[in-house]
């Protein structure tokens, strides 16, 4: 498991240079003849600038499906619970779907429903949405989710414009909305908080293991931080405007297998080399 850490480790590190674009969602962009190592500029000021160990303030305040104000303090924490928190908005036709479908299937894996162990939190970043389309919203993926007991534990919630900026600036969720395509270009992330609102990680991508969710959330619930593997999953998926979704990306899997491979087999041939370095050094030694 060392071993195994220690390259995922630091193919992370070397990702965390790659291109944004790699990580970020936009909209249907249109083709300027870049290359794919370039970034196209809907997506410069689009991403997600880690804030883990930083507090949200849970004293903002949102309506839920039923139109009532209330703060997220009313749901983070919730039972000693910790929170999934995502930020998308329930008019999106791509990326949010695609998010939000990822952490449902997600949901569906873990054998407890959701409010058992911990809350999962949506807020729409489009202040013109209202609690009737969250409510909606709601309806469709709780079905889909297929355990109605836990509508209790997953929330939508809509917000003003005061609101919704200082939350995303908090938890490092930057967007901006797209006039000629009429959405918002944002990344696909959620951020796990602690009972006490700090930020613990993040998930990152459309598709999300069940296990690594569920531990998430445990952990942040014992009041634990830090980094997991967070951007591989998107790392390794490249948006295609012309069918408007996700399709895996041969190049960026064969390169993240190949450092992979290229990490163990130095870590493997590291102590042979030294054992050979010390070897000649005490010869010389001995020669003189």
């Amino acid at each position: 498991m060392k071993l195994f850490a220690t390259a995922a480790t630091a193919l992370v590190l070397a990702l965390s240079s790659a291109p944004e674009s790699a990580f970020a969602n936009g909209g249907q962009f249109e083709n300027t003849g870049g290359s794919l190592n370039e970034t196209p500029k809907e997506l410069q000021d689009v991403g997600i600038d880690e804030k883990i160990g930083q507090n949200v303030d849970l004293d903002l305040k949102f309506k839920d499906e039923e139109g009532k104000t209330i703060s997220l303090r009313q749901l983070v924490g919730k039972n000693g619970q910790s929170a999934i928190l995502s930020l998308a908005y329930y008019s999106c036709s791509s990326l949010c779907n695609f998010h939000l479908n990822g952490l449902k299937d997600a949901f569906k894996g873990i054998e407890k429903p959701l409010g058992s162990e911990f809350q999962a939190i949506v807020v729409s970043i489009e202040p013109k949405e209202t609690p009737e389309l969250a409510a909606a919203k709601k309806r469709n993926y709780i079905k889909a989710y297929g355990r109605p007991e836990g509508a209790a534990g997953w929330h939508f919630l809509t917000g003003d414009q005061a609101s919704i900026t200082a939350l995303a600036k908090q938890i490092g969720f930057k967007y901006h909305w797209e006039e000629k395509q009429q959405q918002y270009a944002h990344s696909s992330a959620a951020a796990v908080l602690t009972p006490t609102g700090e930020i613990s990680r993040y998930l990152y991508g459309i598709v999300f293991d069940p296990k690594v969710v569920r531990l998430s959330a445990i952990e942040a619930a014992d009041g634990k931080t830090g980094s997991i593997l967070d951007r591989v999953i998107l790392y390794c998926f490249h948006y295609e405007a012309s069918s408007s979704k996700y399709s895996p990306m041969l190049s960026n899997i064969m390169a993240g297998g190949g450092a992979i491979m290229l990490i163990v087999m130095a870590i493997f041939v590291a102590p042979f080399w030294i054992g050979n370095r010390k070897s000649s050094g005490r010869k010389s030694q001995g020669e003189s």
